[in-house]
């Protein structure tokens, strides 16, 4: 229906039509009543006028937004290849200006044309296609195709660009094609990525490179590393091997923007950016220490980089190079015998290569059976949330299907006879680190001999059963459990550590942990000493409470809120306090004088941080505020920067013995920036010191008050690896339950060697009543206690005077100093910590910090 019929029409009215009740003055004259007669008339055409314009208006954009908009297109780009088997590779077919190229890649379109004519939605659509580069094999072709899709049937044409090799085959079993035409197999074709087609770009660059033998050539971005990379910039670097090789890509640096939404560096195992061939997406900044090498599958990749307009970095370095087809970085699968042994994922702890396949064959004297333990096991890419299924890369032991990423040694498996079969396979897309694994032979009726075997097939040690700690990776060890005196007794049945009471987490799982801690009832708030008060009289303005508490993280975020001074309460410079908890350097001014966010250059990793691949190692750079502290050119103890002058670490450490003056500044060499203890790198700084201020209340009997400060003879300058830590202040508050990082090079293991590698391990911040009944009584107000979460002989409680660090969105607080602890790394014994916030006044005296 006409959408002019569907309401009423407009008549104009006549002068019958008018009331009769309406009077008119009379005219002067004739022409006064003539004139108004035409006046009347004229007014009513134009109003008739107006109108027609409106309706006509009206119509127009009606048509205009149940038409024309409706044929609204959005540009769709794919990428694919094609390998053409009638014909042979001619090197010409490298430049893209030779006639040779020029010839194939016309034919390659007129094709790709006529594919996309059987299919009604993509002829419909299509508008054209390029060729951007060809490789070996017979002759692969990398395209690209546009198309212009109206709004709604995108879905569409992406589920019929799906089906792409049935179009080709459709196109390939046409009786009529030219004897000429290209015979095409393997076809891959998907979506390009969006970001990939950014209007923003201003600058499109691409660079070619040919690996060649026993040669390292490089790709960097533009104008590393001196400048940063160009803003608004999409650039690709196509990289080749000769035929028989596959690339080899090793990064030596990468510093980008955080964020990939911004900024990114792609990899692809092909010339052309098809997803489905995607290898890496990176972004931010990654530690010299990180593995980053790949491995294409075939003689080329892809490398390309994308950018915005604004915080561009210093970009990425890497090395290109070639490996020949059946060397030992791409071997994999064999023959292994013995009564034990070792194998791992191709290029392991690197990223393994797309479309891998590797078999190993195990066979271990008969009477025996193969068990498998992978020390290492990362095998995460995106799109494989069914970790049962494992649809992409996996390992299959025993038929049975492995994926995703597991915990070192979590992973078992064992054989019924004397042989087993481990198969490797990855997909064509995203690549992970792989497994390390370890195979040896054990008796079938008893393979795990004087220890405890987990259903998941790992052997534990008989005392780490019912200990309250997940040993095996399974909970095998905390099942049907009879908890001892010392631990909690859930009431699921799980036995947990008695330092895990009453520390605000939920450990048992059935809330047992956290009973009876003398918590308010419902509807009431737990004020800061204890006290119990209305829920509703937070944030009314009132100290109820009587210690402030219930007024903290009022208006939180508002500047200027201010709030009456407690001992809770952040001061700002100006003698003002906020109610807001923790707001020193969190990014958000808080302060009227913006005090909170002054001196916040701390506390920060230069790299990301990355998932362990071996042990507890940290990675270089990570903790860059760390500190080692040498006594005749052996390291003795750690402690934290905290500005270019001054160092904190523990006061027991500068006590004079019998043999050693540890108080004369003299005795002492503090290295800065160091990761592996004896390799001192470039970037590492050696100071010597020229005070040394241990606290004056530090009772070495008690430990209390164990706290000291250094000043170095000069100040450094900051770095990548030296980098202070933020000072807390003394209302900072470190949430129990929380998890902290503490660091350093002591020993592994209590009466094991010192740690030649920094080390890291995460511990949790234990209820200081809890804590001071598992320490006798000896704990006081100025020592704060945490406890390893992970257990174990591998887990490093750190040096002395080495900073127990509190992780605050993207920085770090110096929460507290490693002081003692019964023994080192024992179960149920956390370690003690001095508390820094305690300090944080006499620091300031002393330093200016």
């Amino acid at each position: 229906m006409d959408y002019m019929d569907s309401g009423p029409k407009y008549t104009p009215k006549t002068e019958r039509d008018w009331d009769s009740g309406v009077q008119f003055l009379p005219a002067a004259d004739n022409r006064a009543v003539e004139k108004t007669k035409r006046s009347r008339k004229i007014g009513a055409v134009i109003g008739v006028l107006i109108f027609i314009a409106v309706v006509a208006l009206m119509t127009g954009l009606l048509v205009w937004n149940f038409h024309f908009r409706k044929n609204e297109k959005t540009k769709k780009m794919y990428s694919g290849s094609m390998r053409i088997t009638n014909q042979a590779f001619d090197n010409a077919y490298e430049n893209s200006s030779s006639p040779e190229f020029k010839a194939l890649a016309s034919q390659v379109i007129q094709q790709l044309k006529l594919i996309y004519s059987k299919s009604a939605p993509l002829a419909k659509y299509y508008v054209g296609s390029t060729v951007q580069a060809f490789s070996e094999g017979s002759v692969i072709a990398y395209y690209l195709s546009e198309f212009h899709v109206p709004a709604g049937q995108q879905a569409n044409v992406d589920n019929v660009m799906s089906t792409m090799e049935k179009l080709v085959g459709k196109e390939q079993r046409s009786g009529n094609r030219p004897g000429n035409a290209l015979v095409l197999e393997d076809v891959v074709s998907s979506a390009l990525d969006e970001r990939l087609l950014s209007s923003s770009f201003q600058r499109f660059l691409r660079y070619s490179q040919h690996a060649k033998p026993n040669y390292i050539g490089h790709i960097e971005s533009p104008g590393f590393p001196n400048s940063p990379y160009p803003p608004n910039t999409f650039i690709q670097w196509q990289l080749r091997g000769d035929p028989d090789h596959v690339i080899k890509l090793q990064f030596d640096a990468m510093n980008l923007e955080e964020n990939c939404t911004n900024d990114f560096v792609k990899i692809y195992d092909s010339l052309v950016a098809i997803e489905s061939r995607a290898m890496e997406e990176m972004c931010g900044r990654y530690s010299p220490s990180e593995p980053l090498t790949f491995l294409s599958s075939q003689n080329v990749m892809l490398v390309t980089m994308a950018t915005n307009e604004e915080k561009n970095y210093p970009g990425f370095k890497a090395e290109v190079s070639q490996i020949r087809r059946g060397s030992k970085e791409l071997s994999c699968g064999g023959q292994l015998s013995g009564v034990k042994g070792r194998f791992t994922s191709p290029n392991f702890p690197n990223y393994y290569p797309p479309k891998s396949s590797c078999q190993w064959t195990i066979e271990v004297p008969k009477g025996k059976v193969v068990k498998v333990t992978f020390k290492k096991f990362l095998l995460a890419e995106p799109g494989q949330k069914n970790l049962k299924e494992c649809s992409k890369d996996y390992v299959e032991v025993n038929k049975k299907k492995l994926c995703g990423e597991h915990p070192g040694g979590s992973l078992t498996e064992t054989s019924k006879t004397n042989k087993m079969t481990v198969t490797f396979r990855s997909d064509s897309s995203y690549v992970d680190r792989g497994f390390e694994a370890e195979y040896e032979a054990v008796d079938v009726k008893d393979p795990c001999p004087e220890k405890f075997q987990c259903r998941n097939e790992r052997c534990i040690n008989e005392a780490l059963k019912c200990d309250g700690w997940n040993d095996c990776g399974d909970m095998s060890d905390e099942l049907n459990c009879k908890c001892k005196k010392e631990s909690i007794s859930c009431k699921n049945g799980l036995c947990k550590p008695k330092f895990w009471q009453c520390d605000g987490v939920d450990d048992c799982g059935d809330g047992t942990d956290e009973k009876n801690c003398g918590a308010c009832k419902s509807g009431e708030m737990r004020c800061a000493n204890g006290k119990c008060m209305s829920e509703k009289m937070r944030c009314d303005g009132w100290d109820d409470c009587g210690d402030g508490s219930d007024e903290l993280n009022c208006n939180a975020g508002s500047t200027g809120s201010r709030v009456t001074c407690t001992d809770l309460t952040y001061k700002c410079k100006n003698k003002q306090c906020v109610s807001k908890v923790n707001p020193e350097c969190d990014g958000t001014q808080d302060c009227e004088d913006g005090s909170d966010e002054e001196s916040c250059d701390c506390g920060r990793s230069a790299f990301k941080t990355s998932r362990i691949v071996g042990g507890q190692d940290a990675e270089e750079g990570e903790f860059p505020w760390q500190v080692s502290l040498h006594v005749k050119s052996n390291h003795v103890c750690g402690a934290s920067i905290i500005s270019p002058k001054w160092i904190v670490t523990a006061a027991h450490c500068v006590q004079d013995d019998g043999k050693t003056r540890y108080s004369q500044p003299g005795t002492w060499e503090a290295y800065l920036g160091l990761h592996v203890q004896g390799l001192t790198k470039s970037h590492v700084v050696k100071r010597k010191l020229k005070q040394i201020i241990p606290h004056p209340y530090y009772n070495h009997y008690t430990f209390d008050n164990d706290i000291a400060l250094m000043e170095l003879d000069s100040p450094v300058t900051y770095s990548d690896y030296i980098v202070p830590i933020c000072l807390p202040s003394p209302q900072h508050v470190f949430p129990m339950g929380d998890t902290v990082w503490i660091t350093g090079w002591g020993a592994t293991r209590e009466g094991g060697y010192a740690a030649t590698v920094l080390q890291k391990a995460q511990v949790r911040i234990i209820n200081q009543t809890v804590c001071n009944d598992l320490m006798a009584g000896a704990i006081t107000s100025r020592m704060l206690c945490a406890g390893v979460l992970q257990g174990g002989v591998d887990a490093c409680q750190g040096d002395s005077g080495g900073p127990l660090s509190f992780p605050d969105g993207k920085r770090s607080f110096l929460a507290g100093v490693v002081s003692w602890g019964d023994g080192c790394a024992r179960r149920n014994k956390p370690g003690i910590y001095t508390t820094v916030t305690k300090f944080r006044g006499w620091i300031t005296e002393k330093t200016g910090a």
